[in-house]
């Protein structure tokens, strides 16, 4: 059945202003645009916007769906204030936690705290007995009480692992945090096996992918392979939810603790619905935790330079794999010194398949890595909605020195290099007109200044294009996905109103009305 679509405004997103008045879509793809005269008469089934947008299928191009629905099903932390209202918040949920299950909380952030307190191991045992694991807002801390850490095999005489941090107090006891690699003794020690285990893992898919489509959203580019136990867990989940349930597009990176065995076993996708994608690496922490490695100290931290997760050997190494597999690989680097160590591999290894390595996030860069990105095929995965979240604290961490070069997205763009965007889902909001607000105004929603390093500010027309036609470079599929124009998918994003027009904050309050995926209304406000 051929459909045409008019009756709105019609964004091809190819050049800025770009409208058409009507396109036939046939199946899964977009057979032709035009006027409605010259189109209507291709046309099975007529569909009238009735004013409203429409855009290219927005694609979230970094985030975790499944821990972005077990906010659904698990103590949300992200809105406490306080220490104490964390405990306070984690005290009410142990009522209710049977005494054989382990009590989880997500999001807190000690950044918004009052006294930037955090609680501590005694806390949380003056709490339960039981464990509990506290995940910071980044995912690359975590607080638990006593039976967590034993649970995990760490005692008052464990040594930190490479790459991670055990948190001590000042006298060198242990204080319940946990930083990077060093998560992976407790959160390896979680029961995560047997049909209930992968029943949960779908549940919590179904509430991200509903909550995706909700906001206009196509699809994502996911990192949840090697979280859950084996592989098959949610990978299993994927195929129940995308393949069974929802017409939805992921792209599920591949973390490098488990690529090779997907690539042994011959792991099964679902194309063009579920996607294999790179292998992910991480080569540094978060700002946050203080853990992203810096080329110079943290100004508030002058011992301090981060962490780099893999030695150069190991990230060598893994590049290596990920090559003989003629695979790319998508890396984590925040600090600048996460970024030099990812940048000299690739270059000595650099692809030549026409994939792209994905650089995620480059909060933090110099002149001289910008000049080595241009020299590569790269797509930078950038989070505008960092900044608003990140700053002001951040720049007593990185001291004013550092800012020409950190969160730098204009910069980035207007050098020609290759821009996708995204949430890192849950740390930040899945919706993606707050990011798109994060990267044209640079500040909270509202807020009354000018945003933080306001020359950074994209265009709105930048800033969708992150959403549209970059996540489509990011996975090499600009030719048919991003666009709207003939040949391409019939993905589509469709608002209450012109994301164009008004101010930032009409912006902000649109609505998605409908969500388009391969030709089919997959959400329907009405």
């Amino acid at each position: 059945m051929k459909q045409l679509w008019y009756g709105g405004k019609i964004y091809t997103m190819e050049k800025e202003n770009e409208t058409v008045e009507a396109i036939v879509a046939q199946d899964d793809r977009i057979i032709a645009t035009g006027t409605f005269n010259e189109l209507s008469k291709l046309a099975d089934e007529l569909i009238n916007l009735e004013g409203a947008a429409m855009y290219p299928g927005f694609v979230d191009s970094h985030l975790h769906m499944i821990f972005q629905g077990q906010k659904f099903t698990r103590l949300d932390l992200s809105k406490a204030s306080s220490a104490e209202e964390v405990l306070d918040m984690v005290k009410s949920a142990a009522k209710t936690t049977p005494q054989n299950q382990w009590l989880f909380g997500e999001g807190w952030n000690e950044n918004n705290f009052i006294d930037h307190r955090i609680p501590t191991i005694q806390e949380l045992d003056a709490i339960r007995k039981e464990p509990i694991v506290l995940t910071r807002i980044c995912h690359h801390v975590i607080l638990g009480n006593t039976a967590a850490l034993q649970a995990g095999r760490i005692f008052g005489n464990s040594k930190s692992p490479a790459g991670g941090e055990i948190g001590r107090d000042e006298q060198g006891t242990l204080n319940g945090l946990l930083y990077d690699l060093a998560t992976n003794s407790v959160t390896e020690a979680i029961p995560r096996e047997g049909e209930a285990y992968i029943e949960s893992l779908t549940d919590s898919l179904n509430h991200a992918i509903d909550e995706m489509l909700s906001y206009g959203l196509t699809g994502g580019h996911t990192e949840d392979m090697s979280y859950f136990g084996e592989f098959s867990n949610p990978l299993t989940a994927f195929h129940r939810v995308v393949g069974e349930k929802h017409h939805f597009r992921v792209t599920l990176l591949r973390h490098n603790a488990v690529f090779e065995k997907m690539m042994k076993a011959n792991a099964t996708f679902d194309e063009p619905f579920i996607e294999p994608g790179a292998m992910k690496i991480f080569a540094d922490g978060a700002l946050g935790g203080a853990t992203a490695a810096l080329s110079k100290p943290y100004s508030d931290q002058p011992n301090n330079r981060g962490l780099l997760i893999q030695t150069n050997e190991q990230l060598e190494a893994l590049v290596k794999l990920a090559r003989q597999y003629n695979e790319a690989v998508a890396v984590h680097m925040i600090g600048d010194a996460g970024a030099e160590q990812v940048l000299t591999v690739i270059e000595k290894y650099p692809l030549t398949n026409g994939k792209r390595d994905r650089l995620i996030h480059c909060c933090v860069l110099r002149e001289d890595l910008i000049e080595r990105m241009e020299k590569l095929p790269v797509v930078l995965d950038i989070q505008p909605a960092f900044v608003p979240s990140d700053f002001p604290w951040v720049i007593n961490r990185l001291g004013k020195d550092r800012l020409e070069w950190a969160y730098a997205w204009k910069k980035l763009v207007d050098r020609g290099l290759m821009c996708a965007a995204g949430t890192d889902a849950p740390v930040e909001e899945i919706n993606p007109l707050y990011s798109i607000y994060a990267a044209v105004e640079r500040k909270k929603p509202y807020a009354k200044h000018d945003g933080y390093i306001p020359e950074q500010k994209l265009s709105r027309f930048q800033a969708i294009q992150l959403y549209t036609i970059g996540s489509a470079k990011a996975i090499c599929k600009e030719h048919e996905r991003g666009l709207i124009k003939s040949g391409y998918v019939a993905d589509f994003s469709i608002f209450d109103r012109d994301l164009f027009e008004g101010s930032s904050e009409d912006m902000l309050a649109a609505k998605a009305l409908k969500t388009v995926v391969a030709g089919r209304v997959v959400f329907n406000r009405c």
